[in-house]
């Protein structure tokens, strides 16, 4: 039975028992003093960066100090990367591997760690997007890179911190916070298929008051994504617009207001007959909100209000009335307590959030109604620590959720690091996950009444060296998801599985296997002279162990390299990436052979206000594929020039 609204207000209270233990030490002078006591005869260790990232529990933590597998892209990896997508930019990070059907405004999936593409939360800037059509998951194509500044990938499960979706990973992006004088900058591009990039942007300070505010708008004639019998031959492009704004408000020294909003629209082009070319047009939209107050030295508060919304348009091609229309929206009120005491960090949050999901026109929709709305709430509260003293690290997390169509579901993480030199560290975790169904695999005439969230168990170990510019490191997990959701075909589970106006032998999702992500990730990264080499190798399995098959489009082995340096006044940088074989479906012998794609980018300095870019993709002209019956691009160039007044 769902929670009716008001009834939603019931979970004020817990707000107050998420605030209560660190109000209580913040209060408890005796109490505090003893912790300060213990904690000064702890040798603090040596932090190996100052770079701060807040993926791993939500918190601001040094990445030197966190335990978590977490990688950054930082804004100058972005900007040479050329007109691709941000799964494009993703497929560079170790334990990542991606999909697509077609060019870079076509559907796309991205594997963290060999999970589902549903079991990595997408957040803008602190707000989550996720669609609830079919099997959910980010709508990666649609998010606009030209807009981010930077991007942080944890891999491994996250659910004591994020709640549902966080099975293999965490994806943070953000965008620019403006600081210091007026500055702006515009960037024009332009490239193979006739694909053209323009960029303007701006940002400052002034005060207590900043800004940052994007526009980016880009096209392409694309290519024939499906060159085979029976599909048209024509070329299948897009076109994408973006804006974002991020505001900022200092009151005080210690209380600051901060709002957001992005949005993007994209409008590609795909194949579905010999002479009919669809289209589907995506919205995607962030709205944030947000307070940080600093009370102490020691205590803080962050409250949150946020709304991700991703919608679709499906039709044909040069036609006006709409095939079908998909709307999520998610609506999120986050509040984060914390207190810190030398080493010791200790958090506690409540969030409240409702999922909301309309479909109109498709056949999907049961009992020939004309429009499907169904909406359900997820409220959780979730407690961390962490303390780093000497050569040791510890973080521990746990959280209870409650969704109003499957109850209460708690999980927990701990982790813990031990520097065995101050080059050398190893760590290791364990921790439980959970997704629930989207609303579309529920409620649709392919769900059924008797489906369960997907639960996972992880672990993992890993041993770092870093020692100035060296860098190498293994990671070895295991994470094993039961329950696991698949659409099946209509037998078995689907027999009177969903609503009594359907038929009961139709293809419906289904709970019907369990699944298993085992693999090695070793990564590397050397300074040679000036040049910077840079490599990761993924050796991974993941299976569906009912039917002992490798997953869908998942290679078992999938690696990067790349180099970096500079040459006459140039910056240069290569990258190449391979992959093994995959199956194209878990249920069927349709091998996707292996593959390597080699790039090329090059930047330089024209003037001191000036800066060209340029990119070579495909170098070799491979002709290879992700998805079945699915192109990919061949050989293209890429050139654009960037003006930023210093």
């Amino acid at each position: 039975m769902k929670t009716a609204p008001h009834a939603r207000l019931a979970v004020l209270p817990l707000a107050l028992a998420a605030a209560f233990p660190l109000a209580f030490l913040a209060a408890s002078p005796v109490l505090s003093q003893t912790i300060q006591t213990a904690q000064a005869t702890q040798p603090v260790a040596p932090r190996q960066l100052k770079e701060m990232v807040v993926s791993a529990t939500r918190s601001a933590q040094p990445i030197g100090d966190v335990v978590a597998d977490v990688t950054i892209i930082d804004r100058e990896t972005i900007e040479r990367s050329g007109p691709v997508g941000l799964a494009d930019i993703l497929a560079r990070v170790p334990g990542i591997q991606i999909t697509r059907n077609g060019g870079a405004g076509a559907n796309t999936s991205v594997f963290v760690r060999g999970g589902e593409s549903r079991h990595t939360p997408v957040f803008i800037d602190g707000v989550r997007v996720e669609s609830q059509a079919t099997a959910g998951g980010a709508s990666w194509s649609n998010i606009p890179i030209a807009l981010i500044d930077r991007i942080e990938v944890l891999r491994g499960p996250s659910s004591a911190v994020y709640g549902s979706d966080a099975v293999a990973g965490v994806i943070q992006i953000f965008t620019k916070r403006g600081e210091g004088a007026f500055s702006p900058s515009v960037t024009l591009g332009y490239g193979s298929y006739n694909t053209s990039r323009v960029e303007l942007a701006a940002s400052g300070s002034a005060g207590a008051f900043d800004y940052a505010l994007g526009l980016s708008q880009g096209q392409s004639d694309g290519f024939n994504t499906r060159p085979i019998a029976g599909q048209n031959p024509d070329a299948d492009g897009y076109k994408s617009l973006g804006a974002n704004a991020k505001l900022g408000f200092q009151l005080n020294p210690d209380h600051r207001i901060e709002a957001n909003v992005l949005q993007s629209h994209t409008d590609s082009q795909y194949d579905g007959g010999p002479t009919r070319d669809f289209r589907r047009i995506s919205d995607l939209q962030t709205l944030g909100l947000q307070w940080e107050a600093k009370w102490s030295d020691r205590y803080s508060t962050r409250l949150a209000l946020t709304q991700g919304t991703d919608s679709g348009e499906e039709g044909l091609n040069g036609s006006t009335p709409q095939i079908s229309y998909d709307k999520s929206t998610i609506t999120t009120l986050l509040l984060q307590n914390e207190y810190r005491l030398g080493a010791h960090l200790l958090s506690a949050a409540l969030e409240s959030r409702r999922d909301v999901f309309r479909l109109v026109g498709s056949t999907a929709i049961p009992g020939g109604a004309s429009a499907l709305n169904k909406d359900r709430s997820l409220d959780g509260v979730s407690l961390g620590y962490g303390w780093s003293g000497g050569a040791h690290t510890v973080q521990l997390n746990a959280r209870h959720d409650r969704d109003s169509e499957f109850g209460g579901k708690t999980t927990g993480s701990a982790a813990y690091a031990f520097a065995l030199t101050p080059q050398w560290k190893a760590s290791a975790s364990a921790g439980t996950s959970f997704r629930v169904p989207t609303l579309y695999q529920r409620f649709s005439i392919y769900g059924t009444g008797a489906l369960k969230p997907e639960s996972g168990r992880s672990v993992e170990a890993a041993l770092k060296y870093s020692q100035g510019t060296s860098q190498y490191g293994v990671t070895v997990y295991r994470n094993r998801l039961t329950n696991l959701l698949s659409f099946v075909n209509g037998n078995g589970p689907c027999i009177n599985g969903g609503p009594p106006t359907v038929l009961s032998n139709r293809a419906c999702y289904a709970n019907t296997a369990q699944a298993q992500y085992t693999g090695l990730t070793l990564s590397a990264a050397e300074s040679v002279g000036n040049v910077r080499v840079h490599g990761s190798l993924d050796l991974q399995n993941p299976k569906n162990v009912t039917t002992n098959r490798t997953l869908q489009r998942r290679s078992r082995q999938y690696g990067t390299l790349g180099a970096e340096m500079p040459l006459g006044g140039w910056r240069l940088a290569t990258d190449l990436i391979m992959a093994s074989h995959a199956f194209d479906s878990d249920a069927s012998n349709v091998v996707l052979p292996g593959y390597s794609v080699m790039n090329l980018s090059a930047t330089t300095a024209l003037s001191r206000d000036w800066k060209l870019v340029a990119k070579l993709e495909n170098l070799a002209d491979k002709i290879y594929q992700t998805a079945n019956t699915y192109a990919t691009a061949r050989r293209n160039l890429y050139v654009g020039v960037t003006w930023s007044p210093r």
